[in-house]
C-alpha cells in the first residue's frame, strides 16, 4: 500500500487543510476553516496524531500522577489543556469519532483521556518500543501506512495516537517539524491506498470550532 499525494485534491479540502499549517491560527480566515469541519463531520478520514505535550523527564513517584504507577512520561499542563480543548472542539463541531487506536504509553493514553475520545484499543506497533521514543520500532512504518489506508466505520473518523518517530518513519515527506499533538489527515480510497489531506496543530482545533459554529 502506498499513501498517495493526489495531484488535485478537492479544492475545498486542499485550500482548507493547507491553510491550517501555512497560516497562524489567529490570522486564518473563517472561510478557510469551516470546510474542514464540514468534511470531517461526514466521516471517512483517518487522523494520525502525535501525543500532546509531554516533558522528556520521567517523573518520580512523588510527582507522578496517581495512576502513573511505573512511572512513565506524562503530559504537562499544556498537554492536558490542549487535549481537553481539542476534545471540546470536536464535540462543538460534531466530528464523529469511531475507532481509537493508541500507543500503550501513558502519555498517549492520557492524550485520549483528556480529549474524551473514548476507550482506545492499545496497539504495540503504535508504541515507543520501551525506549521513550528514540527510534521507530522495527516494522512500524509499513504497518502504519497500511493502517491509515483502512476505511473507518461508516459515518465516523478513526483516530490513531502515537509518537513522532513512528509518524516520521512512515510519512517523512508530510511530517517535518511535527509539533506535540499535531495531526496528519488521510482519506482512505477503499482500494488499499490513502490520500494525504493536510495537517492540523492541536491548538488550532478551538479556532476551527470558533470559526465554524458562528
Amino acid at each position: 500500500m502506498a499513501v498517495r499525494h493526489a495531484p488535485l485534491l478537492c479544492a475545498v479540502i486542499l485550500s482548507c487543510a493547507f491553510s491550517l499549517f501555512a497560516i497562524p491560527a489567529a490570522s486564518a480566515a473563517a472561510t478557510n476553516r469551516a470546510p474542514l469541519a464540514a468534511t470531517l463531520q461526514k466521516g471517512g478520514y483517518v487522523l494520525l496524531m502525535r501525543h500532546a505535550s509531554s516533558p522528556m523527564a520521567i517523573p518520580d513517584k512523588a510527582t507522578a500522577n496517581p495512576d502513573n504507577t511505573k512511572p512513565e512520561r506524562q503530559l504537562d499542563e499544556t498537554g492536558r489543556d490542549t487535549s481537553k480543548a481539542m476534545g471540546t472542539a470536536f464535540k462543538a463541531l460534531h466530528i464523529p469519532v469511531g475507532d481509537v487506536l493508541s500507543s500503550p504509553t501513558y502519555r498517549a493514553q492520557e492524550t485520549i483521556r483528556y480529549a474524551a475520545f473514548g476507550t482506545p484499543k492499545l496497539v504495540d506497533r503504535l508504541g515507543d518500543g520501551g525506549q521513550s521514543m528514540q527510534t521507530s520500532p522495527t516494522g512500524s512504518a509499513d504497518w502504519l501506512r497500511s493502517e491509515v489506508a483502512l476505511k473507518p466505520r461508516a459515518g465516523t473518523n478513526t483516530i490513531l495516537v502515537t509518537h513522532m518517530p513512528n509518524i516520521t518513519a512512515a510519512f517523512k515527506d508530510n511530517s517535518g517539524e511535527l509539533a506535540d499533538g499535531e495531526t496528519l489527515l488521510f482519506k482512505p480510497d477503499g482500494k488499499g491506498g490513502a490520500e494525504f489531506v493536510g495537517r492540523v496543530k492541536i491548538d488550532e482545533w478551538p479556532a476551527i470550532a470558533a470559526a465554524s459554529v458562528k
